[in-house]
């Protein structure tokens, strides 16, 4: 909640218990609700509690609002109240009221916004890319959306752990070694096998290349079994390492990288395995050991062990989620691909059934990214003829741009991200659009950073002037709300209406004014407040705030 909301709240709260008599039953905390009316007609903040309390105060919301309205005028934070339609009661504040916010920004510069410590260990794992490749545009929106859903919510006051699983012991894995070997008998000028190539990068060849020069031939003599893991081992930390570059340039990083490899090593695929066969929720059919899961509103059961003796993913991944509950977390979100929408029901049902409770498991999936140009679906890379990685289109159009575009629209929506918008140096884009709201804020404060810090700014009063102090007033709230409903693209929004508004009354007021030094001064302190909001929330979106463009 804003601190004007939070404080109206209070007043109406204290106004309620003065006025009416309410049984101790009665939470008025959850009945009070207050909000910004998109109309400026409508008042400053407008609320419907005279509507809510009908029933309890068995009463016309009418006369409740009215007997509300005498009351709560006689305090000083408020100009008058108008009730509107059926019991609305809209709030005008003093504009001193509304102003004192601004010093409370200035004081806490970055903490402005920040909540209060939570107690609740979460985990939030994202991107999980196969250790086998280039990071694509797929790749590139869950990890910009897992980073600024991270930092948003540490900065929210949770105790978060970003987490990056490293699928180090599939099939992917062998295919990997075995394309290096062949690379590897290539470079030694010997014949290959085509066949055995799943994986025709340029990076398995050169890292083949590298193996001859610093081992010659000594892994043509080894024990082909011995040879593979050897390059599993290199194969893998080589990819990883490239990913881990790549997610470095795009701003993103992780406080762990769990190997599923470890997983096996540790026995704790083997373990929860064996909890699994101990419930009687598994049964054998055709060879294959099977899982319940329709028990748990799954569509069909899922097969743990196959006919010839083989694990399905499932199985080490109920061992992975199981290790992130035993290693204390309370709560588990998981970022997936589009791919993986019908794989939440099996893994919540495996959850259930080893034992936690699977409503403190969550996932966001993240769909599908299209490339466009000039109208067109751009596929694949001009340069490398492959799909576009992280890497290309970072070095295309600048990572502010890449992480904003893709954390400018729900998660759970198809994405069109658009190249020839993406390059443009004008305020047709959104993020030049933001970023010279910073740069000329910037600017103003460099040529005269001379505001007074005062408990109001009695001064300020022009509608744009109030509009964009009860935005900026907003910011904690938004901060908010999103911990808790995931969606991070309402930061995008709300920067991007900071950066209009900013615009908007630049353009119309003069902002150093010689012949008014005390407007000049409180108008300076709103300036700065709004720098540190517009860098606060560009910080949690992972952005740079240019102080020159």
């Amino acid at each position: 909640m804003s601190e004007i909301s939070e404080k109206l709240v209070k007043l109406i709260k204290k106004t309620l218990l003065d006025t009416f008599n309410f049984e101790e039953s009665i939470n008025l905390d959850s009945l009070i609700m207050v909000e910004i009316p998109k109309d400026n007609n409508h008042g400053d903040y407008s609320s419907n509690i005279a509507m809510r309390l009908t029933k309890i105060l068995k009463d016309n919301p009418l006369n409740i609002a009215s007997k509300l309205k005498l009351n709560l005028e006689k305090d000083d934070f408020i100009n008058h109240i108008e009730i509107a339609g059926p019991g609305f009661i809209n709030f005008f504040l003093n504009k001193s009221s509304i102003s004192s916010i601004i010093k409370k920004i200035i004081l806490e510069t970055e903490d402005y916004g920040r909540g209060e410590a939570k107690n609740e260990k979460i985990m939030v794992e994202y991107v999980s890319a196969n250790p086998t490749g280039d990071l694509h545009l797929g790749h590139a929106r869950g990890a910009a959306y897992g980073d600024a859903l991270t930092r948003i919510m540490k900065f929210a006051g949770y105790n978060i752990l970003r987490e990056y699983y490293v699928n180090d012991a599939g099939n992917q894995i062998e295919v990997l070694a075995k394309s290096l070997f062949e690379r590897y008998k290539e470079a030694l000028n010997l014949s290959i096998n085509l066949d055995n190539i799943g994986y025709q990068g340029k990076d398995v060849k050169l890292l083949a290349e590298k193996i001859k020069e610093e081992d010659g031939d000594k892994w043509l003599n080894k024990p082909l079994n011995e040879t593979l893991e050897h390059f599993k081992n290199i194969g893998t930390e080589l990819e990883l390492n490239k990913i881990k570059k790549d997610l470095d340039l795009y701003r993103v990083s992780f406080d762990h990288y769990q190997s599923e490899r470890d997983l096996y090593s540790s026995k704790k695929v083997e373990k929860a395995l064996e909890e699994l066969k101990k419930s009687p929720f598994t049964y054998e059919k055709d060879g294959a050991l099977w899982l319940k899961t329709t028990e748990f509103n799954d569509d069909k059961d899922r097969v743990l062990i196959k006919s010839d003796g083989s694990l399905t993913y499932l199985t080490p991944d109920l061992a992975y989620h199981k290790d992130k509950f035993d290693r204390g977390f309370d709560k588990l979100i998981d970022i997936l691909g589009a791919d993986h929408h019908g794989y939440m029901a099996r893994l919540k049902a495996g959850i259930k059934i080893l034992g936690y409770n699977p409503d403190n498991l969550s996932f966001l999936i993240v769909q599908i990214v299209r490339l466009m140009e000039n109208g067109e679906e751009v596929k694949m890379s001009k340069r490398t003829g492959n799909a576009v990685t992280i890497k290309e289109l970072c070095e295309d159009v600048g990572v502010d741009v890449a992480r904003y575009f893709f954390i400018s629209k729900p998660i759970d929506s198809h994405l069109d991200f658009d190249l020839s918008l993406a390059r443009k140096q004008s305020s047709d884009n959104p993020v030049y659009y933001i970023q010279y709201a910073y740069a000329r804020i910037s600017s103003i404060l460099s040529r005269n950073d001379d505001f007074d810090l005062k408990d109001s700014y009695s001064l300020l009063k022009e509608e744009k002037e109030i509009e964009l102090i009860k935005h900026l007033d907003s910011f904690k709230e938004k901060i908010a709300d999103i911990a808790l409903s995931k969606e991070v693209n309402k930061l995008s929004n709300y920067i991007y209406k900071l950066a209009q508004l900013f615009h908007s009354y630049y353009n119309e007021f003069k902002i150093n004014d010689e012949s008014n030094l005390a407007l000049t001064k409180e108008r300076l302190a709103l300036v700065k407040a709004s720098q540190i909001v517009l860098k606060n929330a560009l910080s949690l979106l992972g952005i740079e705030a240019k102080e020159r463009m």
